[in-house]
């Protein structure tokens, strides 16, 4: 009996210290994330900071990566309102969509750009023709990466042109555009950059939640209690009262 006991505790030991390491792996990896969060964010309150500079063109679209995200770019050409595209959008404006519009910049490039948000009443071009600018414009705003596949837990579907997502490869495909001329990349426009009865722009949401601080902190304290529990379970046995 004695001995299936000690086995016993060994097998609970065992699964105690196990957890310990895990816990405290969890730990460790949350001061990791929280480290790169913070450069996350120190990189975007850079690029937020700078100045515009001219949208990247063909020759440098390979070269961008994540760490070009949110930077504030320029952008010269002519927009092609006839092939807009509406994305499923929820803002502090309500519900609606995002409008993007092809603009031919004036090397002759292709670039998706957020016009900016519309409601429902005003998905259609029709009902906001006047902020349908023609000729050409300058358009500031920030670098935004694609977004692949769809949003709102369900998929893109070009072929009904429900879009719920800004997916520049499947959109920029549906257009006819051509893939090898088109930004990999979509531009969020700025305010600066809306026009009186067209969509509203500079409604770019950042902001980059930081609390895995407190996530590893919680991880360490769950680590030193199963350590307590560890000390528990080694600790001496008192001796039985011999009986008379």
């Amino acid at each position: 009996m004695k001995s299936r006991l000690n086995a016993r505790r060994f097998a609970l030991l065992a699964v105690l210290a196990a957890a310990v390491v895990g816990l405290v792996l969890l730990g460790n990896w949350q001061l990791a994330r929280r480290e790169w969060k913070l450069a996350l964010i120190e990189r975007v309150t850079r690029h937020l900071a700078a100045a515009p500079v001219a949208a990247p063109g063909p020759a440098q679209w390979s070269a961008i990566g994540r760490e070009d995200a949110y930077r504030r770019l320029s952008v010269e050409g002519v927009f092609h309102h006839e092939l807009e595209t509406c994305t499923k959008a929820v803002t502090e404006r309500g519900a609606g969509c995002w409008v993007l519009t092809p603009l031919q910049a004036t090397d002759g490039h292709w670039l998706l750009v957020n016009r900016g948000f519309v409601d429902d009443a005003h998905r259609d071009p029709a009902t906001r023709a006047a902020g349908q600018v023609d000729g050409a414009v300058t358009i500031t705003g920030l670098l935004r990466l694609s977004e692949p596949g769809g949003g709102f837990l369900r998929a893109n579907d070009p072929a009904g042109n429900r879009w719920y997502s800004r997916d520049v490869a499947a959109i920029a495909m549906a257009r006819g555009l051509p893939s090898d001329r088109t930004a990999p990349y979509f531009l969020d426009a700025d305010i600066a950059s809306s026009v009186p009865d067209g969509p509203v722009g500079g409604l770019t949401v950042i902001k980059f939640a930081n609390s895995h601080l407190a996530y590893a902190l919680t991880w360490y304290g769950l680590a030193l209690m199963v350590l307590a529990g560890i000390g528990l379970l080694l600790r001496p046995e008192p001796p039985q009262a011999s009986q008379v």
